[in-house]
């Protein structure tokens, strides 16, 4: 019944013309280690269009964007999904993208579209924030911090792990969020910041597994000790969602105060030179139609970038969307990324 359910929302949704669909026999999407879909959401692609789908997991955002890049002359699919705004201008820069204005962008907000050429589509965000235990902080009536800033006061020493930037994604968004509060130039720059948060006792681990599963206080193993660290505003819910009471609530919060957390936006794109350009077009419509982007938060903990998509309960009950995330412009990141990460290793692991 829900593979029925989800094959009429589809059909009536992108009014697919089965004929012309039957000459094509497969399309490949190349993406991410991360991307997760339900069988019955693809399933129902695929019996409306007679589109087989093959998903071509490539490693992380860096390095499918790199073997996008190197196979460009001869592509590795069709579709390319899981690029985000900090490798963004990379892939546009080798021109490795065929433009298609999606019908169903009228469905998204402004914001997400990052130019008028065309050549990615947004299809959903998450926020890279700080997470904190819950019961710490009421136990002992301890404010959240208001700002990056407040990270760097005697209250909260010794509270915090992050990550490395230059070994894990969610520690590259976190530099880009001190970076565009702090900047690089001028008296007191992002580097001066972490050099306070490392007198502040601030715990830098490799990668996001070490943290959140390690150190901090609430998921952490035996030795977790650190009642905040740098995670998603997703993760809260999923914590719920996993947990197998959730009746229990979360114990876990997204701090998601003014230009504390960064915004990560995933987007798709019809590679130059695909064998089933039709096809893909078709599937960009699909990423964007309501069975997929509603698929979304529980498959993947993202959100969905349609306005008028339903979050799932545990999302809507427990997850926080920052309304002024920290901005860096994606072509800043490409131009700047390396010295501002190599910059960083000098002064905090030397």
């Amino acid at each position: 019944m829900i593979l029925r359910a989800v094959s009429v929302i589809f059909l009536v949704y992108v009014g697919v013309c089965a004929a012309s669909a039957q000459e094509v026999e497969r399309l490949v999407v190349l993406t991410h280690d991360s991307f997760a879909m339900t069988e019955e959401v693809l399933a129902a692609f695929e019996e409306h269009t007679g589109i087989s789908v093959e998903i071509l997991r490539s490693g992380d955002a860096g390095q499918m964007v790199n073997q996008a890049i190197l196979s460009k002359n001869n592509p590795l699919g069709d579709v390319l999904y899981g690029v985000d705004n900090t490798f963004l201008s990379r892939a546009l820069d080798a021109e490795i993208f065929a433009p298609y204005e999606s019908p169903a962008l009228a469905y998204l907000g402004e914001s997400f579209i990052p130019d008028d050429t065309f050549r990615v589509t947004p299809v959903d965000f998450g926020d890279v924030c700080l997470n904190y235990d819950i019961a710490y902080f009421e136990e002992r009536q301890l404010e959240l911090p208001g700002s990056l800033s407040d990270l760097t006061k005697e209250a909260y020493r010794g509270l915090l792990v992050a990550e490395n930037p230059a070994t894990s994604s969610p520690g590259l968004a976190f530099l880009l969020a001190t970076i565009a509060e702090f900047g690089d130039v001028g008296d007191y720059t992002y580097l001066d910041y972490w050099q306070d948060l490392e007198r502040n006792d601030l715990l830098v681990v490799d990668g996001w597994t070490d943290a959140y599963y390690g150190e901090f206080k609430v998921t952490g193993r035996d030795s977790g000790s650190r009642p905040m660290v740098v995670s998603y505003a997703s993760s809260p819910p999923a914590e719920v969602y996993f947990s197998g009471d959730p009746d229990t609530g979360a114990l876990t919060g997204a701090i998601v105060g003014d230009n504390m957390c960064f915004r990560q936006i995933e987007y798709v794109g019809i590679l130059a030179g695909a064998v089933n350009e039709e096809a893909a077009r078709q599937f960009v419509d699909f990423m964007l139609s309501p069975p997929f982007q509603e698929a979304l938060p529980l498959n993947m903990f993202v959100f969905p970038v349609r306005e008028d998509i339903t979050l799932p309960e545990v999302f809507a009950k427990y997850a926080s969307i920052p309304e002024n995330p920290a901005i860096v412009e994606p072509a800043d990141i490409e131009a700047k990324r390396e010295d501002w990460i190599q910059a960083w290793m000098e002064v905090m692991l030397r």
